[in-house]
């Protein structure tokens, strides 16, 4: 599958889920699904706090590209992660567990990593443990 293809099965990916109940979306078309809620009045984190999460990051093809469960939680300040990350963390509650899925555009864009081809929707089980 050539790039152009990639990008374009992953943005019909996005759309078919953005459909799905239960599915809630954020800004910049990055949508999210609530697995466990923390304490609706606890604390959310702005870009200077450090937060720290558990996670498993995914393509929309299954596989796992990074994965924090099995050793320490990810401590890091907001404003350092993707872009995706930096707003759905700030709608997160300490004790929120969600499920993102972020449109490339949010992620690494037409840049590949390590396990993540170029124009990839990632997604993220993302646990907010705590802020610092």
């Amino acid at each position: 599958m050539n790039k152009l293809e990639y990008k374009r099965k992953n943005e019909q990916w996005l759309e078919a889920k953005a459909k799905e109940d239960g599915v809630n979306s954020l800004p910049r078309g990055i949508l999210y699904k609530v697995l466990e809620s923390g304490d609706p009045n606890g604390k959310m984190p702005n870009l200077s706090n450090v937060v720290v999460a558990h996670y498993t990051g995914r393509t929309i093809d299954g596989r796992e590209f990074d994965n924090s469960y099995g050793g320490a939680p990810l401590a890091i300040r907001l404003r350092e992660l993707i872009e995706g990350w930096i707003i759905a963390l700030q709608h997160m509650h300490v004790g929120d567990k969600w499920e993102l899925y972020i449109p490339a555009e949010m992620g690494y864009g037409k840049f590949s990593q390590p396990g993540i081809p170029a124009f990839s929707t990632l997604i993220f089980q993302i646990e907010l443990i705590g802020i610092g």
